[in-house]
């Protein structure tokens, strides 16, 4: 689906998600520009036979063939973003054994320094091979990749990934494209193929569900008798779909309790029977249902702030929410909403004043709900040139190093350890501070694992790079060792710029924090 995934790479360029672009190279040549530019070769046009070519065969015995199929499922190359993007290589997952890969992506933390999160978001999009010897170690992979993504609440992308891998490839791909059609709201796309393949249906209760979407209440009924007798289907999904199949007879009794173990089919089902289940408590990639019009504005609120948080929204979509209209309330959303309307009030007046008074109220909101750099990414730009003082003043240079012009904010900066980590050059600088001694430390030679670098020399970067990722959440959680080594390790590899808006984020929400 191109739309979908040209949408999500517009959203995540301009959300910093993607690495810098490096240098796009030439565009090779297609067959017929090889066949102009090259005169010299027969132009092959014509079916004629050649000149001195005999007519006949010499012999009348079946010439012997060599038939080798092309594999072309070990040589897939799947992913939303171009290595010319992303200036990663197609073999970034090459060289690593995919159950490893795959266990490691499920066991991923949740990331403090959005400087990781996005490097992870790089790496899972980024077009590549993936790992292993054969298609079934791939799908392995693939599928984890999709899981990962899920997870964090990225949805689109999600689904795009698994619509490119082939979503009827088997039924691991379309249960893990259903639960993602579920999510979004695009169940009806789901059900029509699995009518149309019903080999790939993920169970009975699925079934049902579809066979009621698509108006066959006759065969949902009887799917679901049939469930029901076999006992094929969990209490719960037997439960709501009763009342889904039976709204008439169900009609004035109390709500369901909610499923101890929900999925997007229940969480779907609860919503259609008008029984929606609240998505606080429930996993990140639930809060997307509450984006939509159809929930009240607080709900959207904590969505958009809890996907956020990983990097899967828009900042701008955030504070689109953020100013919508005026707070029904005060305590928690609330508190921040007012803050950030204030402060964008008094930025629109471009008043020194105004801004030094609301600056320092927003930005607690923000750290409040852990959305610091998403507050500098929107902001950022429109505190130039205004004349602050005092603490606003040192949020306002704040802001400029966690926003993507932290290397043009560096030189009026007045700290001398955060200007030189924004420049990339701390030699010679010390610092009392355990934390800010290992940012400096990682700027060093030798300062990258050894092991690490060695693993990505014999192919297996991707891998590399997940390790480092959770290297540099220990170190974010007060390892200073740690972060020493994980921003050698980016440094070393190549991702300068991770590595120096890792330093800032851990220096600066250190000492904000």
């Amino acid at each position: 689906m191109p739309t979908k995934v040209t949408s999500y790479l517009r959203t995540v360029m301009l959300c910093g998600v993607l690495a810098p672009a490096v240098m796009a190279q030439e565009a090779p040549l297609s067959v017929i520009d090889w066949v102009q530019q090259n005169p010299d070769q027969p132009a092959m046009t014509s079916v004629a036979m050649p000149a001195g070519e005999p007519p006949v065969t010499s012999s009348g015995v079946a010439p012997v063939v060599q038939v080798t199929p092309l594999d072309d499922e070990a040589t897939r190359i799947i992913g939303l973003v171009p290595t010319a993007v992303t200036g990663l290589p197609q073999d970034l997952w090459r060289k690593s054994d995919p159950v490893t890969l795959s266990a490691r992506l499920t066991s991923l933390p949740d990331f403090r320094l959005p400087a990781a999160q996005a490097l992870l978001f790089t790496a899972l999009l980024t077009e590549a091979r993936g790992p292993g010897q054969d298609a079934e170690e791939e799908d392995i992979f693939t599928l984890a990749r999709v899981h990962a993504l899920q997870r964090y609440g990225a949805l689109d992308p999600a689904l795009a990934l698994i619509e490119q891998a082939d979503m009827t490839r088997d039924n691991a791909h379309f249960a893990a494209y259903m639960n993602l059609a579920l999510l979004t709201g695009q169940e009806w796309l789901a059900c029509n193929i699995m009518t149309a393949q019903l080999h790939l249906s993920p169970g009975l209760a699925h079934q049902v569900f579809c066979a009621a979407r698509q108006g066959d209440w006759a065969t949902a009924a009887l799917l679901f008798d049939t469930a029901r007798v076999l006992k094929t289907m969990s209490p719960a999904e037997i439960a709501v779909l009763d009342r889904f199949l039976h709204p008439e007879v169900f009609e004035g009794l109390p709500p369901l309790r909610p499923p101890r173990a929900i999925t997007p089919l229940l969480f779907r089902l609860h919503e259609t029977i008008g029984e929606p289940l609240p998505t606080r408590l429930l996993p990140r990639a639930y809060a997307v249902a509450d984006l939509r019009d159809v929930a009240g504005w607080k709900a959207q609120l904590e969505a958009a702030e809890r996907l956020a948080e990983t990097g899967a929204l828009p900042d701008n979509r955030l504070l689109g929410l953020y100013t919508e209209r005026l707070p029904a309330a005060s305590g928690g959303v609330w508190d921040r909403v007012e803050a950030i309307q204030q402060f964008d009030t008094a930025l629109g007046t471009r008043s020194a004043e105004a801004v030094t008074k609301t600056l320092p109220a927003a930005w607690t909101a923000m750290q409040e709900a852990g959305l610091e750099t998403a507050f500098a990414t929107i902001f950022a730009d429109r505190l130039s040139g205004l004349a602050l003082s005092g603490r606003a003043a040192a949020l306002a240079d704040t802001l400029m190093l966690l926003s993507n012009g932290y290397r043009e904010a560096a030189p009026k900066v007045q700290d001398d350890l955060l200007r030189a980590v924004a420049a990339g050059d701390p030699a010679g600088l010390s610092s009392s501070d355990a934390t800010g001694q290992a940012v400096i430390d990682a700027f060093a030679l030798g300062a990258a694992r050894s092991d690490l670098l060695a693993d990505a020399q014999r192919g297996a970067l991707g891998d590399v790079i997940l390790r480092t990722l959770v290297l540099l959440e220990e170190g974010a959680a007060g390892n200073p060792q740690a972060i020493t080594q994980a921003l050698g390790t980016l440094r070393a590899l190549g991702f300068d710029d991770t590595m120096r808006r890792a330093s800032l984020q851990i220096l600066l929400l250190e000492r904000f924090g």
